[in-house]
C-alpha cells in the first residue's frame, strides 16, 4: 500500500520513538497535521508562536539524547522557527524542522509568503533541502535524520504545499537505524598526556556537558591527581550533587574559588567542555583538552596535548597511566575557599538579612524598599523542588541566580540557552520539558523580559495543562543589560519594564498566579505554589538593585559601578 509523503514522515517519526510534532497549524503543513492527527502514538502540540516550538523540541532532544521535531508553515511561521533552532543548533542537539513552502509551481515567483527556505537555514542546518517530487522520499528523510543525529545540529526539509498530499510511489520502509560508538585516543597519545599531567605539578579539572555520562570515571581521575573540579553551567547537572571535588562555576557568573582553583594550577585538563569566555582562562599553564569534536579543540586557550575522542573511553584510558598525589593542598584550599563563599551566599539568601540594615548608612547597592531578594527566591525554590526536578532559566540574571542557589542534586536536569545567550527560552523549553513526563516535576526560572517576551505561550501550557512551575524574577528590568551598563560605567538606560501583574494575568488565562510583594510573604507563596497540582506564574517582585559580583572583580568593574550610580542619582535627581 502506497503512503503520501506526510504519511510517510509521520510513520517514521513513530519508528524514531519521537511523541511530539511542535508547530502552528496552516497550509502547507495540512497533509502532515491531518497524518499527525490519526497518529497513535504523535501528538501536536500547537504553539502560539513557532520560536517557542523550536525551543521545546529543542529541549527535548536535550532531555532525551534523541530527535526532537518542529515544523514551521509558508514563509512568516518558517522564518519565526529560526531562532530556537540556532539554539538547538548552537546546542549540540539534533532536531529536524519540516519547513512549508508555496506550491512547487509557484516557486521563484515571488509568490505570496514565498520565502527562500534553503538560503535561510544556511548558517543554522547540518542538513537542509527542498523536496521537490514523492519520488526523493524515503531516503532524502533518511538523510536528514541521520545528518542530525550524527553531527547533532539542525536538519530543514522544505516541503512545498503540493507535495505533502501526494503519494510516493515506491513504499520501501524507510531505514533510520544510526549506531553510536565511543571513540578512544590511541595509546602514544594517551602516553603523552598522562607525562604531562604527572609532571605537571597542581591540577585542576574544567568538566563540561559532555562528560556528564562519565561521571564516575571523572570524580575516580579527580581524586586520583587531587584536583579540584571547576564545572561549566551545563555540567551542574552531572557534577553537582554529591562531589567532594567540585567548586562551582567560573566566569561571570562563578565564584572566587573556582577562579582560584584555575589560577593556582599548573595543569589543566579540559574535559567536554567547549567554555567560550578566553579572559576566565588563566595564562602561562600547561592544558590538556579531551572533546569528540576536534574543531573544539584549542579554540578558546592553547593546548599542549590535543584528544579528539569521548570523554568516558580517554579518563579511563588515562587512569591506568596517571601517578597518584598524595598531596592535596591544592584540592583542599579550593574547597575551603567555595565551602567559605558558599556560607557567604546563604547568608545573603537568610529571611533576615535586610534587617540587620536598618539603621545603618545605606549604599547604592542595598535593598531599600526591603523587595524580595533575588538570592532569597532561588534558595527557597531549590529547598521547595523535587529531587528529580527539570529547571530551565531564561538567559539573564535568573541564569545567575539559579547557579549560585539551585543545587543539581539527585537526578535534576537543568537545560537553558546557555550557547547562544537567547531571551525567552525558559518558558518554552519548559513546555517540551513536561511533556516527556507530566508526573516529573518542571520549573522555569523566567526572567520578567523573556517571559513578556513569548507571553502568549502561557496558552499553551493550558490548553496542555502542563503542571509548569513558572517562578518569575520581576525586577522590572532588563537586569543583565543594566548590569553591564553600570560596569562600563554608563548609568542605566532602556532596561526599565513597565510590567502587569504576571500573575494577574496569569489568572486571567485560567492558570494559578500568586504575587509576592514583601519579603516576608516568600516562604508560603513558594510553598503554596509547589503545593498546587497544576500550572503556577509565581510572581515575584525582587531588588532590581542587587549585584551578582564575578568571580574576580576589577577595579575597573568597581570604578564603573560607581561612576554608574552617582550618573543614576544625579539623573533621578534632576541635577
Amino acid at each position: 500500500m502506497s503512503r503520501t509523503v506526510a504519511r510517510l514522515f509521520t510513520d517514521a517519526l513513530e519508528e524514531l520513538g519521537v511523541r511530539h510534532v511542535f508547530g502552528v497549524v496552516g497550509d502547507a503543513l495540512n497533509p502532515f497535521t491531518d497524518a499527525i492527527r490519526t497518529s497513535e502514538t504523535l501528538s501536536w502540540v500547537g504553539c502560539r508562536h513557532e520560536e517557542a516550538a523550536a525551543f521545546a523540541a529543542g529541549a527535548q532532544s536535550q532531555l532525551t539524547d534523541t530527535l526532537g521535531v518542529c515544523m514551521g508553515t509558508v514563509g512568516p511561521g518558517s522564518v519565526h522557527l529560526l531562532n530556537g533552532l540556532y539554539d538547538a543548533a548552537k546546542s549540540g542537539t539534533p532536531v529536524l524542522a519540516i519547513a512549508g513552502q508555496v506550491p512547487l509551481s509557484e516557486v521563484g515567483t515571488d509568490y505570496f509568503q514565498e520565502v527562500d527556505n534553503d538560503l535561510l537555514f544556511k548558517d543554522v542546518a547540518v542538513f537542509r533541502a527542498t523536496v521537490t517530487s514523492p519520488e526523493q522520499l524515503p531516503a532524502l528523510l533518511e538523510v536528514a535524520v541521520r545528518t542530525a543525529i550524527g553531527r547533532r545540529g539542525v536538519a530543514v526539509l522544505t516541503v512545498p504545499g503540493d507535495i505533502g498530499g501526494q503519494e510516493v510511489p515506491a513504499d520501501r520502509p524507510v531505514r533510520l537505524s544510526v549506531a553510536r560508538s565511543e571513540n578512544r585516543p590511541d595509546d602514544p597519545a594517551l602516553d603523552e598526556a598522562a607525562r604531562l599531567i604527572n609532571d605537571g605539578g597542581n591540577v585542576t579539572l574544567l568538566v563540561g556537558r559532555g562528560a556528564r555520562t562519565s561521571h564516575d570515571d571523572v570524580l575516580a581521575l579527580a581524586d586520583r591527581l587531587a584536583a579540584p573540579m571547576v564545572v561549566t553551567l551545563k555540567a551542574k547537572e552531572g557534577f553537582e550533587g554529591d562531589n567532594p571535588f567540585q567548586v562551582g562555576q567560573t566566569g561571570l557568573i562563578g565564584n572566587p574559588a573556582a577562579a582560584h582553583a584555575m589560577d593556582h594550577a599548573d595543569t589543566l585538563v579540559l574535559l567536554g567542555t567547549d567554555f567560550p569566555y578566553r579572559e576566565w582562562y588563566p595564562e602561562g599553564k600547561k592544558v590538556v583538552q579531551v572533546d569528540r569534536v576536534a574543531e573544539h579543540i584549542g579554540r578558546r586557550v592553547p593546548v599542549d596535548v590535543a584528544l579528539a575522542a569521548d570523554v568516558g573511553p580517554t579518563v579511563r584510558g588515562l587512569l591506568e597511566r596517571v601517578a597518584a598525589r598524595e598531596d592535596r593542598t591544592h584540592l583542599d584550599s579550593a574547597r575551603k575557599k567555595f565551602a567559605d563563599w558558599q556560607d557567604g551566599q546563604r547568608r545573603l539568601a537568610a529571611p533576615g538579612h535586610d534587617k540587620g540594615l536598618i539603621g545603618k548608612v545605606r549604599s547604592a547597592f542595598d535593598n531599600r524598599d526591603h523587595l524580595v531578594r533575588p538570592e532569597a527566591l532561588a534558595a527557597a525554590v531549590d529547598a521547595a523542588a523535587d529531587a528529580d526536578a527539570v529547571f530551565t532559566s531564561d538567559t539573564g540574571m535568573a541564569t545567575v541566580w539559579l547557579s549560585r542557589f539551585v543545587e543539581m542534586r539527585g537526578s535534576r536536569r537543568l537545560i537553558g540557552s546557555y550557547n547562544l545567550g537567547s531571551m525567552a527560552n525558559a518558558m518554552p523549553q519548559a513546555i517540551g520539558a513536561q511533556l516527556l513526563d507530566r508526573d516529573r516535576q518542571t520549573v522555569a526560572f523566567c526572567g520578567d523580559g523573556g517571559l513578556s517576551m513569548l507571553l502568549g505561550d502561557l496558552m499553551t501550557i493550558r490548553t496542555e495543562r502542563l503542571p509548569i512551575k513558572l517562578v518569575v524574577f520581576d525586577n522590572q528590568r532588563l537586569g543583565m543589560v543594566k548590569l553591564e551598563q553600570e560596569q562600563a560605567g554608563l548609568p542605566e538606560f532602556g532596561t526599565v519594564l513597565d510590567n502587569p501583574d504576571f500573575a494577574a494575568v496569569a489568572q486571567a488565562l485560567g492558570i494559578k498566579g500568586i504575587r509576592v510583594e514583601r519579603a516576608e510573604d516568600l516562604a508560603e507563596a513558594v510553598e503554596r505554589a509547589f503545593a498546587e497540582p497544576g500550572p503556577v506564574v509565581l510572581d515575584v517582585l525582587t531588588n532590581p538593585d542587587e549585584i551578582a559580583v564575578p568571580a574576580k572583580p576589577t577595579v575597573q568593574q568597581g570604578w564603573g559601578f560607581a561612576i554608574a550610580k552617582v550618573r543614576e542619582n544625579l539623573n533621578s535627581s534632576g541635577s
